[in-house]
C-alpha cells in the first residue's frame, strides 16, 4: 500500500511539473518533452545502484548498462566481444598479459553532486578493479565488501597484477590462462567507476555515495531515486557514444504483475516488465509484445547444510515427488514461453549434453527413497519464494503452491516463505532457507558462466551459490575447463561437472524461459538483450 501511495505521489508530482512546463513553455515544447519521457514499469527495488555488488536481475537492469560502460562489451547482433571504453586490446600468446587502450575524451556524468575536472583515464581503470581486490582500498568493505559475481569466478585468485602502463593504457597479468576472462571483464559487473569522485567522497567522509549515488560513463546519469517507487535518469548529454535523444527514463516500480499491465493499459507506462495476458497485448494495436531467448535456468535449490537437506537421498526424493510438466503448463503457461530443464545448461549452450541424468516424476521412487533416509512424516520444509517476477520464474509463489500439493503426496508438509525482495536476498545470502525457487540469468556465452556463480565453492563463500552446495571434484574440473582452449576438452569437463550435479541434486532444474516485455507501438529500439541486463542505449520515441 505503501508503494501504491509514493507512486500516486510520484504521477501528481510528474502531472503538476507538465502543468508548469505548459505555463513557461509553448505547446510545442511540452508536447516534446512528452513524446521523448520513457516510463519502464520495473518489477522491483534495485538493492542497491552499483552491479560490482549485487547480481540481481532488478538491479542489473536499472544500472549496469543505463549508468556505466565496461572496458569490452558484447556486440548484441552476434554476442562476440566487441570495444567499449577500451577502443582495442591486445592479448598475449600465452594468454596471461591483456593490454587495454582506453578511448580519449571520455566523460563521467555531470551532477547536482559531482562535477569532473577531467575525461576517464587508466587511473579510474585502476580504481575500480582495486576496489575489488585490494582489501586495503578504503572502499572495499563499504557497502558490505562483497563482490558476488568476481568472488563466484575467483577474480582476485587469478589476477597477478593490474598495471597503469600511461594515462590510456592498462595492463592486466594473469596467474594463469583463463578463457572466461575477456567475458567476465564483459559482463554487467564490471562496471568502470571515478575515482575523481571516490576522492571526493574520502574528503567528505560519505564513502557509501559510491554506491548510492552514483556516477559512470553510461548514457544516462541519476536524478533522484525513491526506493520502492521510482528511479529517475536524465541523459547523459557527454556521453561517448551517441548521447540519447530521450529527455529522460523514469524507471516506476510496481511489483505486481497486474499493476504493470493496467498502467501500460491506461498510458502511464511506456514498456513493462514480465507482461501478462500476452494475447491481450498482441490484439492491442497501440502495443508490442517481444520476446528473446534468454540464456537461463530456473530451480528449486535446496540448503544442503540444513539437515535432512544435506542428504542427497532426501534432495533426490523431493525431485521425483515434483511434477514438473504440470508446473510448466500452469507457470510458463507450455512450451511456447519456457522448455523443461535438463540440466543448468539450456540447449543453446555449446557444452550442452542431453545425455545427464535426470530425474523422472515418481511418488514411489519418492517415498523409497525418504525411507531409506529415515525420514518420516513429520518432514517440514521452509520453501521460499521470490516476490517478483522474472524471466526464469514468471510466478514463484504460484509454482511453490504447486510443489506444496505435490510434497504432500509422500508426506512432505511445506511452508511457503516470501519478502520484500531486498530482505529476500538478504535472508538467502545468510542461509535461513531450506529451499528456495530461483534462477538465474546468464551475462555472457561462456558456460563457466553457470557453473562458477551457481555452485562453486568460492560463490558458496559470498552466499550468492543459494544451496551452499560445496564439492571439489566439481571445482576442480571448471578448474580445468578454464584452464585450456581446447573446446572438445572443455566439453568433456563440464559434461563431467553437470553429473555431478545430477548425482548430487544441490538443486533441481526446472525450465529454461523467454523472457518478454510489453512496450508501446511508437518506442523504437532493442532494449532486451540475450545475455544481462536491458539497455534503453538508442531507444527513442517517434
Amino acid at each position: 500500500m505503501a508503494t501504491n501511495f509514493a507512486n500516486l505521489r510520484f504521477y501528481r508530482w510528474l502531472s503538476s511539473l507538465v502543468l508548469v512546463l505548459i505555463a513557461g513553455c509553448d505547446s510545442q515544447g511540452t508536447a516534446s518533452l512528452s513524446e521523448n519521457s520513457v516510463i519502464y514499469c520495473s518489477e522491483g527495488t534495485p538493492a542497491i545502484l552499483n552491479p560490482q555488488l549485487e547480481t540481481s536481475g532488478v538491479t542489473i537492469d536499472a544500472t549496469a548498462k543505463q549508468l556505466y560502460n565496461q572496458l569490452i562489451a558484447f556486440d548484441p547482433k552476434d554476442n562476440s566481444i566487441a570495444p567499449s571504453l577500451a577502443k582495442s586490446w591486445h592479448v598475449t600468446k600465452d594468454n596471461k598479459k591483456i593490454t587495454f587502450y582506453l578511448r580519449q575524451n571520455v566523460f563521467f556524468h555531470q551532477t547536482e553532486y559531482f562535477t569532473p575536472t577531467r575525461p576517464l583515464n587508466a587511473d579510474d581503470v585502476l580504481f575500480s578493479f582495486n576496489r575489488i581486490l585490494d582489501r586495503t582500498q578504503v572502499f572495499h568493505y563499504v557497502s558490505g565488501g562483497k563482490y558476488p559475481f568476481f568472488q563466484s569466478v575467483g577474480f582476485a585468485e587469478l589476477i597477478e597484477s593490474i598495471e597503469r602502463i600511461n594515462d590510456h593504457t592498462i595492463r592486466f597479468t594473469l596467474k594463469r590462462a583463463d578463457s572466461s576472462f575477456l567475458a567476465n571483464l564483459a559482463t554487467d559487473f564490471a562496471v568502470i567507476l571515478s575515482k575523481e569522485y571516490g576522492e571526493q567522497l574520502i574528503k567528505t567522509n560519505e564513502l557509501e555515495k559510491l554506491d548510492t549515488q552514483p556516477i559512470g560513463t553510461g548514457p544516462f546519469k541519476l536524478k533522484e531515486y525513491r526506493a520502492g517507487s521510482y528511479l529517475r535518469l536524465m541523459p547523459h548529454d557527454n556521453y561517448w557514444a551517441t548521447p540519447s535523444s530521450l529527455k529522460q527514463l523514469i524507471y516506476d516500480i510496481t511489483p505486481s504483475n497486474t499493476g504493470r499491465l493496467t498502467k501500460l493499459l491506461a498510458g502511464e507506462c511506456d514498456v513493462i516488465a514480465y507482461p501478462i495476458a500476452h494475447q491481450k497485448i498482441t490484439e492491442n494495436p497501440l502495443l508490442t509484445l517481444e520476446s528473446v531467448t534468454a540464456m537461463n535456468i530456473g530451480y528449486l535449490g535446496f540448503n544442503t547444510t540444513k539437515p535432512p537437506f544435506n542428504d542427497k537421498r532426501v534432495r533426490r526424493a523431493i525431485a521425483h515427488a515434483i511434477n514438473k510438466p504440470a508446473i510448466l503448463n500452469t507457470i510458463y503457461k507450455g512450451d511456447s514461453a519456457a522448455e523443461p530443464a535438463v540440466s543448468i545448461l539450456p540447449p543453446s549452450s555449446w557444452a550442452y549434453n542431453d545425455n545427464v541424468d535426470t530425474i523422472d516424476y515418481s511418488i514411489d521412487k519418492a517415498k523409497d527413497l525418504l525411507e531409506q533416509a529415515g525420514i518420516g512424516s513429520d518432514l517440514t520444509l521452509n520453501l521460499w519464494a521470490m516476490p517478483v517476477q522474472r524471466s526464469y520464474n514468471p510466478d514463484a509463489v504460484t509454482m511453490a503452491k504447486l510443489i506444496q500439493a505435490d510434497l504432500k503426496k509422500v508426506g512432505i508438509s511445506v511452508k511457503i516463505v516470501t519478502y520484500n525482495w531486498q530482505e529476500f536476498l538478504r535472508r538467502l545470502a545468510l542461509g535461513e532457507h531450506d529451499a528456495v525457487l530461483l534462477g538465474w540469468s546468464a551475462d555472457h556465452p561462456d558456460p563457466d558462466n553457470f557453473f562458477s556463480p551457481l555452485l562453486s565453492c568460492a560463490s558458496a563463500e559470498t552466499g550468492n551459490n543459494r544451496t551452499f552446495w560445496c564439492n571439489e571434484t566439481f571445482d576442480d574440473l571448471l578448474q580445468s575447463s578454464l584452464d585450456t582452449t581446447d573446446m572438445n576438452a572443455r566439453r568433456e569437463y563440464y559434461r563431467q561437472a553437470l553429473n555431478i550435479v545430477a548425482d548430487e541434486m544441490p538443486l533441481f532444474p526446472i525450465a529454461h524461459s523467454k523472457r518478454f516485455q510489453a512496450k508501446k507501438h511508437n518506442l523504437k529500439g532493442n532494449i532486451l538483450r540475450s545475455y544481462g541486463g536491458i539497455s534503453f542505449e538508442g531507444v527513442e520515441k517517434h
